[in-house]
């Protein structure tokens, strides 16, 4: 057994029950982003997490254990992602990463935003020229010590 095994298992299910990751989310407590990072593999459980998604996804006190272990995180299979979605974010840094850069050096000054210390919401925004996707992304400013 393997947490990469589990996520399988978790995907499986959770397409074969037909289940909804914000259904998934309301029940372990959390938000349907990080919850699902979770259940794909790329955050910890609780040990009480990791016992509702048991009862949700049919897991083993063995594979519940492997959802509390601190996982690999930013396993992607390739450095240049290959699925076009993900693609176009790797695309987006691409393009706009000096912007986003720029702005949060001239804004904050210099430091890094938080990937750990951090919120997301992802939300469908009705548009009459096709319904668009909003991320908001939010982490903590860190800003580099001087010693």
């Amino acid at each position: 057994m393997s947490r990469i095994e589990v996520t399988e298992k978790i995907v499986s299910t959770k397409v074969s029950k037909g289940l909804k990751w914000e259904d998934v989310a309301k029940k372990v407590g959390k938000s349907k982003e990080w919850t699902t990072a979770l259940c794909l593999g790329q955050m910890t459980a609780t040990p009480e997490q990791a016992k509702v998604l048991g009862k949700i996804f049919g897991l083993s006190s063995e594979e519940q254990k492997w959802l509390q272990v601190v996982p690999y995180k930013g396993s992607l299979p390739t450095s240049v992602p290959t699925d076009p979605l993900i693609y176009r974010f790797y695309e987006l840094i691409s393009v706009y990463g000096t912007t986003f850069k720029e702005l949060i050096h001239e804004e904050f000054g210099d430091g890094i935003m938080s990937a750990i210390d951090f919120k997301m919401d992802m939300k469908r925004e009705a548009d009459p020229n096709g319904d668009r996707v909003k991320i908001v992304m939010s982490g903590k400013f860190l800003p580099y010590k001087q010693y």
